[in-house]
């Protein structure tokens, strides 16, 4: 993690008070009614925001209203980024983040974030459901994290101001705006565009202002998010379908009995297949809307894209245990 600690820790505090939670801060000790602080900076009716108010549903069914989540859905927490360092030293027992903050404490977190790794979604639903899945999320454990379990976070395509893109050389001199990782950038460079690292809640913003001419997500986030509102093609290069993680403040977990582990683990287990639900369902309407909107979509041939990703893989994937799990991976996609 950074040195970034003590300023997040009041960031965390005065939002919580704010919000009248102040009690929620000593995470999930039950003496304060087993209530369990989460976080996610998608909004309130997000597929991993509802999926996650689903566990704590499941929670206080299970213990008679003993266990339960509150939820600051929407970014009230600070960044992802924010959110995860603050989980790490226990000042908040859950959040939602993606791959990439995880990438910069984590080597094994690799694997699932290389671009064209996943043949499709069933490929990567399948790989984060087995050994290789549950190994990545273990790692975490020394970082202060519990890794409970993977949410969607959709097939990833370009969408932008400028032009459509079908081949590499229409991404010359675009700015494409990356989450603060190293991979992201090294990708969006390798493809000759320009990676311009900004948090995910500045997005609309600067595409609106010309900071940036486009950015790269999914089909929820493109309508959810407004963007495409503020763009004209959306090119679907399904460059990444990386996932995302549920995790909890190894802090927190500690406090819990061995019971109510095993409770929240099943919760989170069961979340995801509800999760699942939720964004098949929004990505068919994501897909509606954009038909109907202004935005023009175009199909791509993957391959060129995909060969110019080999360079990317041999930097980031350097270790004989990256190697292993990148190679099981994509052994898992083929057949």
């Amino acid at each position: 993690m950074t040195g970034r600690l003590t300023s997040d820790r009041r960031i965390f505090l005065k939002g919580v008070v704010g919000l009248g939670a102040s009690g929620l801060l000593a995470g999930c000790a039950p003496k304060l009614g087993g209530v369990l602080t989460a976080a996610d900076a998608h909004p309130q009716n997000y597929p991993t925001v509802q999926a996650v108010q689903y566990m704590g549903d499941l929670l206080s069914e299970w213990t008679g209203g003993r266990l339960g989540i509150k939820i600051f859905a929407g970014g009230q927490l600070g960044s992802e980024t924010d959110t995860l360092e603050i989980t790490s030293f226990g000042g908040l027992d859950l959040t939602r983040v993606n791959f990439a903050p995880l990438n910069s404490i984590e080597p094994l977190t690799l694997p699932v974030c290389l671009p064209f790794i996943f043949k499709s979604v069933a490929h990567m639903r399948r790989v984060v459901d087995s050994d290789v899945g549950e190994e990545i999320l273990a790692s975490l454990e020394p970082h202060g994290l519990i890794g409970l379990c993977y949410y969607d976070s959709g097939a990833r395509s370009f969408y932008n101001k400028r032009n459509p893109i079908f081949h590499p050389r229409d991404m010359a001199g675009l700015k494409l705006r990356v989450p603060p990782s190293d991979l992201y950038v090294a990708m969006i460079n390798a493809l000759g565009a320009h990676a311009v690292p900004i948090p995910f809640g500045e997005i609309y913003q600067a595409l609106t202002q010309g900071v940036i001419d486009g950015a790269e997500n999914n089909w929820p986030t493109l309508v959810g998010e407004r963007h495409y509102e503020a763009i004209s093609y959306f090119s679907l290069t399904e460059h990444l379908l990386t996932p995302e993680a549920l995790v909890m403040s190894k802090a927190s977990w500690d406090r819990l009995n061995e019971n109510d582990r095993v409770l929240v683990r099943r919760a989170a287990k069961r979340s995801v297949v509800e999760m699942r639900r939720l964004w098949d369902m929004r990505v068919a309407e994501a897909k509606q809307i954009i038909a109907s909107s202004n935005v023009k979509v175009n199909p791509v041939d993957k391959a060129p894209f995909a060969d110019l990703m080999r360079p990317v893989w041999d930097q980031f994937i350097v270790t004989p245990a990256q190697k292993s799990l990148t190679d099981r991976i994509v052994a898992m996609g083929e057949g």
